[in-house]
């Protein structure tokens, strides 16, 4: 069976996949309020990166969900990274995971059921990484091929880090440098070199186990992941969800190696410009193409977000560090504002 590149099978892949933001935020509008009850501690009122549930004063169930369709053509580096992405959810809340359930669509007459099974496998590979199984899913037959998982950790309520923490005079810090989507575009394009390809797999498939020790760190008041809406939209919802303003210092933030060449070559996806028409008009400040490119740039399993004081930060990067993470870097701070804002 001669089968087809599994990124053709995609009208866009990964994270890119995502809704826009602004599309999206007109959907949940017209969405009727539900009663929250108590015990959930994290819902849908700040766009988190998951909900939270209280289970008793020292415990709290954290659970999330994320799929999407092909950003490569190898099946299991394909589940790899798609497994890693579902799972940083729960480390973006301070949580530790527990156990996956796969989510699984495959055009079944297009793709083998070997190539199918190699998927499954590579996200079964990223969990047994995080320590968790994978204990059951759903699978249905569909048009486009689309993996990936329901994820859930636990954490104690006193160390859950929500998106809405940050606090004027803090810090930011990124784990992991920008430029996944571009890479993407030009892997669709056969432009990618073997180098990038390399550094693309590695930079996706790191999984984002700082959270838990971070949430644990006193001086750290607010995280997220940084994923399909790119680090200017994800800084935006810590901005909203704080009231504060987020103002980013270009030259710091991690951008990978091959990254701005590619973006001068055209390799940007149509995702970027989907993310900058959503939230465009909340950027303050002048921003050359290329940094525009970038900042709106979708990360498929991106790195996390932290706000933290100003005295933490060292603690912060070296906790990174520790985990192999050697691009986290200062790339910010929070400012009082009158209103949510981005700053360049």
């Amino acid at each position: 069976m001669t089968e087809p590149r599994l990124s053709s099978l995609s009208h866009g892949g990964g994270c890119g996949c995502k809704i826009a933001p602004g599309v999206l935020e007109s959907i949940l509008r017209a969405t009727p309020a539900l009663p929250v009850p108590p015990e959930l501690l994290v819902g849908t009122e700040t766009s988190d990166d998951a909900a939270v549930y209280r289970i008793s004063e020292t415990q709290a169930l954290v659970a999330t969900t994320d799929f999407f369709m092909p950003i490569v053509d190898d099946p299991m580096d394909f589940g790899r990274i798609a497994a890693t992405n579902a799972i940083s959810d729960v480390y973006a809340m301070g949580g530790r995971p527990i156990l996956a359930l796969a989510l699984v669509g495959m055009p079944v007459k297009v793709l083998s059921t070997a190539t199918i099974g190699k998927i499954l496998e590579g996200g079964a590979a990223a969990c047994r990484e995080a320590g968790i199984p994978v204990a059951g899913g759903h699978t249905i037959d569909s048009v486009e091929p689309i993996y990936g998982l329901v994820a859930l950790g636990l954490v104690d309520p006193r160390d859950l880090k929500r998106n809405s923490g940050a606090q004027p005079g803090d810090v930011l810090i990124l784990g992991k440098g920008l430029g996944v989507g571009v890479f993407s575009a030009a892997l669709k394009k056969g432009a990618l070199d073997e180098a990038g390809y390399r550094l693309m797999i590695e930079t996706t498939t790191a999984l984002n186990r700082p959270g838990p020790e971070l949430a644990r760190m006193p001086g750290v008041h607010a995280m997220t992941d940084v994923t399909g809406f790119g680090l200017a939209g994800h800084a935006l919802e810590m901005a909203r969800g704080s009231g504060c303003a987020v103002r980013l210092d270009l030259t710091s933030v991690p951008v990978l190696q091959g990254a701005r060449g590619l973006v001068q070559g055209g390799f940007v996806t149509g995702a970027s410009a989907r993310n900058w028409d959503s939230y465009g008009a909340q950027v303050e400040g002048v921003l050359s193409d290329e940094d525009r490119a970038l900042l709106t740039d979708p990360q498929t399993s991106g790195g996390l977000l932290v706000s933290c004081a100003a005295e933490a930060a060292g603690a912060v990067l070296d906790c990174f560090r520790s985990h192999g993470f050697t691009q986290a870097a200062v790339i910010g701070r929070v400012e009082a504002a009158e209103r949510p804002a981005l700053r360049v």
